[in-house]
């Protein structure tokens, strides 16, 4: 069975890789884009969405201020970009928000950040490949109903080819992300060339009206109006996640490191503004309508769509409208655009496997977390990530839409954690540097990152203000959960520590013990002999066998062949009259234990070993569950003591274990021991 599950996990994973081998997987800028950067890239698909979608609750004439929302969106997003490459400079090991925070504002506020990143590149999964189904279910309609299997579906392939490698997966990814971005680009390009000639079409949905929900008749007035622009902002400030996985990655960049990790930062910023504000334009020039409830909220001619309507996604929609007379181009687009949605949980996948490391090396997290795999990969934290996804995906029905309220909470609270801890950091620098350049430099940074911080607590007030009741409450309260689980975990491994912990490493010695060997046996066989000779190898202090009489004439049986055998070791039989085997041969072992506190005892356990996984069951599983329920015993250790069904070379010798009897041991004669065996036959759970 191991060796099965082994092939079939080579087969899927790959060769282990030797860990010298790790500089080879260290990702150059033009796969390093793909890997860290598509999911900022791909939120071109479903921002400008949200944001319509948003502004359409007080009608069609309220989308008009979409422009002005990608336009602050884009300067949030540029104050970012240019705060977290001061952050790659500082911190260039991998910890990024989480080690920015720890070291600057302290350990609770780091693991508060360290918890909205968690929940953060969790929901980036789900939303990315939820998103990513949309575009597929309008390209394909049959697909509809299997959305969420479909999702659960891609999400699993994303964490296979993540457990092979990054720069498998990042090669894996390289081409689709530079076709998205190239195709987004010629679409961009051909609408804007045709709005300027007086070409540019009307898109597919341009002549629908929409009815703007109860009590927004009269549009963006008031304070309500105002309040609406701010939470269709918040929506549209999905662009911006993403963005912080550059600074958990550096580690994963070819050398120099930081440089190349701002490099792609700066190209990252570049690209995202330049895509979000071109496609708002232009959903803006082709008449793109979008509603929340498109059934009910779109009309053609006075009467509602109805449920048969499919509401397409923006970059469709302008798509099919710049390329009507060219289908392919239309069709390519839908597709890359679809395919680079699924493809930007990609990010998260890179991200959140460093940051569980991290944490695991911190203690604040299991500590396995900080191994890497076969492939050199953080293998359980991409499994880890891979579940948490699955789950909010089946448990939102890969709504996009639903999904959505629950992002970017947690973002923005490490955004402004982080600037306010690299301002800090450059305080602290500015009150130690003595080089006029070198100060000139951190005074730059630091106001860089003063406005990084003002910028980006002004967007997560307004977050907090705008999508609270509408999901952003579970982020929260997952974040909280997982703040106090990790504060849990740090507890345990620091009482663990301080209990097994040598106060003076000069008086550290071994110190000798009584130790009594317990060998259990059920009858008298080649494994019973193999376990009584390796007990008495150990030399112990006192040595006893002890068997279970569950009525059946087995105990009668044993305790006949053990005196005809003339064993050195003496047999107790414990009674159990409700046929049970595990609880008399724990409490009989509790009670030696409760005689001797001081000293150890030692149970020798014959095992079966079987040749192939499906004897399994032909066996019962007594071993297995002396071995728990012994586990949890104070001063007890249990030595397994294995057969080997089938094996070649497993003989045994009757004389083999007399000879091996310590001296001490076996200075009783042969009648007293079988006297005591006998007075102990029945002697049930005590001594």
């Amino acid at each position: 069975m191991r060796d099965f599950a082994d092939r079939v996990k080579r087969l899927i994973v790959g060769r282990p890789v030797p860990s010298g081998a790790l500089g080879e997987t260290l990702l150059p800028k033009r796969i390093a884009l793909p890997v860290f950067a598509s999911d900022a890239l791909s939120s071109v698909g479903y921002a400008p969405d949200e944001v319509l979608i948003t502004l359409a609750v007080a009608g069609v004439a309220a989308t008009v201020v979409s422009p002005w929302i990608a336009l602050a969106v884009v300067a949030v997003l540029l104050i970012v970009v240019a705060s977290y490459r001061q952050t790659v400079h500082a911190y260039p090991s991998g910890g990024g928000d989480y080690e920015v925070v720890s070291t600057n504002l302290g350990s609770h506020a780091g693991l508060a950040v360290a918890s909205a990143l968690l929940c953060d590149y969790v929901l980036t999964v789900a939303v990315s490949v939820s998103a990513g189904t949309s575009y597929l279910a309008a390209a394909v309609p049959s697909v509809s109903p299997y959305k969420v299997e479909i999702a659960v579906g891609i999400a699993t392939l994303l964490a296979v080819l993540n457990l092979r490698g990054s720069r498998e997966s990042g090669g894996a990814f390289a081409v689709p992300t530079y076709l998205y971005m190239g195709a987004i680009g010629v679409l961009a390009v051909t609408g804007l060339v045709q709005e300027a000639t007086g070409a540019l079409g009307s898109a597919p949905s341009a002549s629908y009206e929409v009815v703007a929900q109860s009590g927004w008749e009269q549009g963006l007035t008031g304070m309500a109006g105002a309040f609406l622009v701010l939470r269709a902002f918040s929506s549209g400030c999905a662009a911006l996640t993403g963005v912080e996985a550059i600074s958990n990655g550096v580690p994963s960049f070819r050398r120099p490191k930081s440089r190349n990790a701002a490099t792609t930062l700066l190209m990252l910023g570049t690209i995202s503004a330049l895509m979000l504000l071109s496609i708002v334009h232009l959903a803006g020039a082709t008449g793109v309508r979008m509603a929340e409830d498109p059934a009910t909220e779109l009309l053609s001619n006075g009467v509602p769509l109805g449920e048969g309507y499919h509401q397409d996604p923006v970059i469709g929609q302008i798509a099919a409208t710049v390329f009507a007379d060219v289908k392919p181009m239309f069709y390519l687009i839908t597709v890359v655009t679809g395919l680079i949605l699924v493809l930007a949980a990609n990010t998260a996948f890179n991200g959140f496997p460093v940051l569980a490391s991290v944490l695991g090396r911190d203690e604040f997290l299991p500590r396995q977390l900080a191994l890497r795999g076969d492939r050199l990969a953080y293998s359980n934290g991409i499994v880890v990530l891979w579940l948490g996804a699955v789950a909010f995906i089946v448990g939102f029905g890969a709504s996009t839409n639903r999904l959505i309220q629950l992002y970017i909470v947690g973002v923005f609270i490490s955004f402004t954690l982080s600037q306010v801890g690299m301002v800090r950091h450059w305080t602290r620098a500015l009150a130690l540097a003595t080089d006029p350049g070198a100060r000139r430099s951190m005074a730059r940074s630091r106001v860089v990152n003063t406005v990084g911080a003002a910028g980006t607590g002004l967007v997560l007030l307004i977050v907090l203000l705008t999508k609270l009741t509408r999901g952003a409450w579970v982020t929260l309260l997952l974040m909280a959960l997982l703040f106090l689980v990790m504060n849990r975990i740090r507890r345990h491994y620091r009482r663990v520590g301080q209990e097994m912990a040598i106060d003076d490493l000069h008086d550290a010695r071994v110190l000798p013990a009584h130790v009594h060997a317990v060998v259990l046996a059920s009858r008298l066989n080649r494994p019973t002999l193999r376990a009584l000779t390796y007990a008495l190898s150990t030399y112990p202090t006192s040595i006893e066998a002890v068997t279970v009489d569950a009525g059946d004439g087995a105990a009668e049986r044993l305790l006949e062949q053990w005196e005809e055998a003339d064993l050195p070791v003496p047999l107790t039989v414990l009674d159990s009259p409700l046929r049970e085997l595990t609880r008399p041969i724990v409490s009989y072992v509790r009670s030696v234990r409760r005689e001797s506190p001081r000293d150890l005892v030692v149970v020798f356990l014959p095992e079966y070993i079987v040749r192939h996984w499906w004897e399994q069951v032909l066996h019962s599983q007594t071993a297995l569950r002396l071995k728990t329920a012994l586990l949890f015993t104070p001063g007890v250790v249990v030595a397994s003591v294995p057969w080997q069904l089938g094996a070649p070379g497993q003989t045994h010798v009757h004389r083999g274990v007399r000879a091996t009897t310590p001296e001490g041991i076996a200075d009783t004669d042969v009648a007293s021991r079988r006297a005591e065996a006998r007075r102990l036959r029945r002697a049930g759970s005590g001594r």
